[in-house]
Order: C-alpha cells, then sequence, then structure tokens
C-alpha cells in the first residue's frame, strides 16, 4: 500500500502542549535523528521522555514503514534512530511546510481576510482521545443483516477486523482498496501472555513489551509488534504484576471488533 502525502503528513500528529506551548514533531524526529537517543531529544525540547515516546508511537502506527527505530542496549532499554523511510518523510514535510507558508502568503495578499477562514476550516481538523490510531487500507466489506466485518491491513502482516452498522459502511462509503484508520481506547485492549489462550476477541495482536509504567491503580503497558507498530493497554497494577508483564516479555493484545471505531478523511 502506497501512502499519500497527505497521509504521510496526518501521520505526524500534534504534541502535547506545556504552557500554551504545541510541540514542533518534526524537531523531535530531527533531533532524535541528529542524537540517536529520545531521551536526549526530549529533555532538548523540556518534554517528558514518556510524551516523546508516545509521539514517536502514534507516528509509526499511522505511517506505511516505521519512521522510528529502537536500538538494543542504552540506559532506557536501547537507542532510537530515524529509519530511511522516516529520514525522507521529515524532508518532504519541511518541504511542504515550506511550500504551505508560500501559498499561504500569497492567499494573504490577494484575499486580505484569508486568515479568518483559514482558522475556521482548521477546526475541522479531526483530533481523538483514543490511545491506538492505526492507518490501514479496507479488504473486504462483509455486510450482514445489520452490522458489516470490515477487515483492514494495517500493514506489518497485521490486520484488523472491526463490527459496525451497515449504516456506518454506507455513511463512510468503506469498500475494498479505500484507506481508514482504525481507532482503539487503550482501556478496550486486553492483555495476555499466554499463546495458546482461546477467546471470543477477534483481533489478536503478538509482540514484545517495550514499556511498562504503573500508576495508582492502573498501568500503562506498550506492546511492539513484529512490522514497528505498537498497541497501547491501560491494565489494573495487579494484572500487571499477575501476568508477570515487563519489558522483553511476550504478550498479545486482544481486542473486540466492536470495540474499534473506524474513520476515514474527509
Amino acid at each position: 500500500m502506497k501512502t499519500p502525502m497527505s497521509a504521510v503528513s496526518a501521520s505526524l500528529p500534534p504534541l502535547p502542549t506545556a504552557r500554551g506551548r504545541r510541540w514542533d514533531h518534526l524537531e523531535l524526529l530531527e533531533r532524535i535523528d541528529a542524537s540517536g537517543s529520545i531521551t536526549a531529544a526530549a529533555n532538548a525540547m523540556g518534554m517528558s521522555y514518556k510524551a516523546a515516546w508516545q509521539a514517536v508511537e502514534a507516528t509509526n502506527n499511522l505511517s506505511e514503514k516505521p519512521v522510528v527505530a529502537r536500538q538494543t542496549g542504552g540506559k532506557h532499554g536501547g537507542g532510537t534512530t530515524l529509519t530511511e523511510y522516516g529520514r525522507r518523510v521529515v524532508a518532504a514535510h519541511r518541504r511542504l511546510e515550506q511550500e504551505r507558508e508560500r501559498v499561504l502568503a500569497q492567499l494573504n495578499r490577494i484575499m486580505g481576510d484569508f486568515d479568518e477562514y483559514y482558522w475556521l476550516i482548521r477546526r475541522f481538523d479531526m483530533q481523538t482521545s483514543a490511545r491506538n490510531q492505526f492507518l490501514g487500507k479496507v479488504t473486504t466489506v462483509k455486510k450482514g443483516a445489520v452490522n458489516a466485518e470490515v477487515i483492514l491491513d494495517i500493514g506489518g502482516g497485521e490486520q484488523l477486523a472491526a463490527v459496525i452498522t451497515n449504516d456506518s459502511v454506507d455513511h463512510l462509503d468503506l469498500k475494498p482498496n479505500d484507506e481508514a484508520y482504525a481507532l482503539i481506547k487503550a482501556p478496550w485492549v486486553i492483555l495476555t501472555t499466554d499463546d495458546s489462550l482461546r477467546t471470543s476477541a477477534r483481533n489478536r495482536l503478538c509482540g514484545t513489551v517495550v514499556r511498562c509504567q504503573e500508576g495508582a491503580v492502573n498501568g500503562e503497558v506498550i506492546v511492539e509488534l513484529a512490522g514497528g507498530k505498537t498497541v497501547a493497554a491501560i491494565v489494573t497494577n495487579d494484572s500487571i504484576r499477575s501476568l508477570g508483564l515487563k519489558v522483553g516479555v511476550r504478550a498479545c493484545a486482544l481486542i473486540k471488533a466492536s470495540h474499534i471505531i473506524l474513520a476515514v478523511a474527509g
């Protein structure tokens, strides 16, 4: 699946804000490339280590190929570097950014109140609270009496099955070969370390735990899949301990088909 530049741009999500400032995602990627360390890049930008990794994971999940790769060893389990694909994405995005500024400047010269309408249009840009966001390609759409099953190829040999209403299929105009986004909230992801466990969950994504952080009651666990994409799950601290979840442990993310929300670009 060839990712159009509009999708590549969308794969670089806005980073968290601090004191009213929105982080520059391109700067983060460029600093990772220069230093070979996500810790150094985050520190240079005044970001937390967690916020930086969340941004990187979101970018990888929405890209056809990994933009940032982990390397073994190091203080936080290894260094980080941009892949060659990631370097091309950053270069293309910087070029598009320059062209965008040029076009906007030209429009401002010929349309004095352009800014007013431009910012109104920007309000329509989609932002969601779903921790897991994947860009994929629809392979099949199978309608039933009320609901339909939609299979989405998210790359890296992984697929997601979503069950949505037939009305939603028609509203989104979903058909094979279309691009679509799969949105999954982290609390909807069930984790298991038993590869042989049989469940009713339609989706099973297996990989290695790369981050595991406990909170007051719940913890966040990040599982990296073979293709470089990641799945974030929010589970109780008791579950983390009973399953023995820690960095390096193999785990599978189970996701019900009805817990996947599909979206398409306008």
